[in-house]
C-alpha cells in the first residue's frame, strides 16, 4: 500500500502551522490594538476562510495563482508553477487553517493586562522586546492552542486543496483526498484504513492540546498563589 498520502499530510499541515503561526500571530497582534473604522471589515476578511465552503477557497486561490491570475502571471514568468504542485497543497491548507491561528491568538492577545506593557514602554523596552519578551509569553497558552487547532485543520483539509492542488498520487493526493477517492472507486478497505489513521491522528493532536492546556493553567495557579 501507497503511505505517501500520509506523508504529504503531515509535511504540508506543519508547514502550513508554521506560516499560520507567524502570519496569525502579526494579524492578531495588529487587530488586537487597532482601533480603526475598519477593525470590523478587516476582522471579518480574516475570519472568512473560516465559514466559506473549502471549494470557495480553493476556487478563489486558483483564480489567484493560476496561470492567468495576478500572482500567477508574475509566478509564471519566473518558471514558478504553483497549481497542482505540492506548494499549493500547503496555500490551500494555509487558508483554511490561518482563521484558526488567528482567532485564538487574537483572544489571548485582548486577555492581556494592558498595563503590563504600558509600564515596559515607561522603562524604555522597545516594541519588538516588548513583543517577544511581554506579550508573547502572557499569551502563549492561546497561540500553542490556536497551532493545535490549525495543524488538525490543515490535516483535515479537502476541497481547497482538491480545487488548486488537485488528485496527483505521490505529490498532491492527501489523506482526506485519499478517503474521497478511494471510496469514490470502491476501495473500501483503503478508504477506512485511512479514516482510522486520521482520526487517530486528530485525537491524538487534540489529547496533546487538552493536556497542554491543563498544565498551563495549573503553571499559572501555581505561579499565582507564590
Amino acid at each position: 500500500m501507497d503511505y505517501s498520502p500520509l506523508w504529504i499530510s503531515i509535511n504540508t499541515s506543519l508547514c502550513a502551522t508554521l506560516i499560520t503561526f507567524f502570519l496569525g500571530i502579526a494579524a492578531a497582534w495588529f487587530l488586537a490594538w487597532y482601533r480603526g473604522r475598519l477593525k470590523g471589515v478587516i476582522d471579518s476578511i480574516f475570519t472568512l476562510p473560516m465559514v466559506l465552503p473549502p471549494t470557495v477557497v480553493g476556487f478563489m486561490l486558483l483564480v489567484i495563482f493560476g496561470r492567468y491570475g495576478p500572482v500567477g502571471k508574475i509566478l509564471n514568468y519566473v518558471g514558478i508553477q504553483i497549481i497542482f504542485s505540492w506548494p499549493a497543497t500547503v496555500i490551500a491548507a494555509t487558508a483554511v487553517a490561518f482563521p484558526m491561528m488567528y482567532k485564538t491568538a487574537k483572544g489571548a492577545f485582548e486577555q492581556i493586562d494592558r498595563n503590563l506593557i504600558y509600564a515596559a514602554r515607561t522603562l524604555g523596552v522597545s516594541e519588538w522586546r516588548i513583543f517577544w519578551k511581554v506579550t508573547v509569553p502572557l499569551a502563549w497558552p492561546g497561540i500553542a492552542a490556536g497551532s493545535v487547532l490549525s495543524f488538525a485543520r490543515a490535516l483535515g483539509e479537502f476541497g481547497a486543496t482538491l480545487m488548486i492542488a488537485g488528485n496527483i498520487p505521490g505529490k498532491t493526493q492527501t489523506i482526506p483526498i485519499a478517503i474521497f477517492f478511494s471510496a469514490q472507486g470502491g476501495e473500501m478497505d483503503k478508504a477506512i484504513l485511512w479514516v482510522v489513521l486520521i482520526f487517530v491522528i486528530s485525537l491524538i493532536v487534540m489529547i496533546l492540546m487538552n493536556h497542554w492546556n491543563e498544565y498551563q493553567r495549573k503553571k499559572i495557579m501555581s505561579t499565582g498563589r507564590q
